[in-house]
Parts: C-alpha cells; structure tokens; sequence
C-alpha cells in the first residue's frame, strides 16, 4: 500500500502541530509530523518503544535528559526507552520529520 499525508490517518496535537501514521502497527509506528514555528511538546519518555526522529525539513531541538541539541535537516536522533525528552520548534518556518518508533509509542508514553 502506498501511504502519503494525503491518505494516512490525520490527528492534530498541541498548538496546531499535524500528524500522519504512515505505518502504524504495535510493534512499529512511522508518523511525519509538522510543527510550526515556536511550537513544543511535552517533557515526557517511553517505558517501552525507543524512537528515531528523522528531520525532513527545517532545524528541530530537543531536550534530552536535560541536556539540549540541535538536529538539521537529513539528520537523526535516537531516543531510547526511559529517556527523558521533548522536542520544539525554535525557528521561524515549518519543521517536518519522521517519528518512527519500535514497539508503538501511543499509549507507552509518561509525561513529567
């Protein structure tokens, strides 16, 4: 099946943020999300799933465990289970990128 953000399951979250599951499993998620500008998440963690999130476009910051970095387009990050995290939009255009998470990440998620 071919899968875009034109025919994937939507839902919004936060301040006007948009997601799509691409691949949605239990034991996988692919989600490409934009967020706009000046826009964040929650500080949280996973007890099970880890997570890579894949830049697409734009510059995404993250909090890790307290510690703050920086991701650029074509980049990665990884996020193991039980790590403390959230990411934001700290720029003035659009972030887009990739959340793949193995086992799913809906529903294994503890804010802080």
């Amino acid at each position: 099946m071919i899968t875009s953000i034109e025919n994937a399951e939507h839902y919004t979250w936060g301040a006007q943020c948009h997601s799509w599951h691409l691949l949605k499993s239990d034991s996988l998620s692919v989600i490409q999300e934009r967020m706009p500008p000046g826009t964040n998440e929650q500080l949280h963690y996973h007890e099970r799933s880890q997570q890579v999130f894949y830049i697409l476009s734009g510059t995404a910051t993250f909090e890790v465990e307290g510690e703050m970095k920086t991701v650029e387009a074509n980049q990665s990050i990884h996020i193991p289970p039980n790590t403390k995290h959230y990411i934001l939009n700290n720029s003035d255009a659009d972030l887009h990128f990739l959340v793949i998470s193995e086992p799913k990440a809906h529903g294994d998620r503890v804010n802080i």
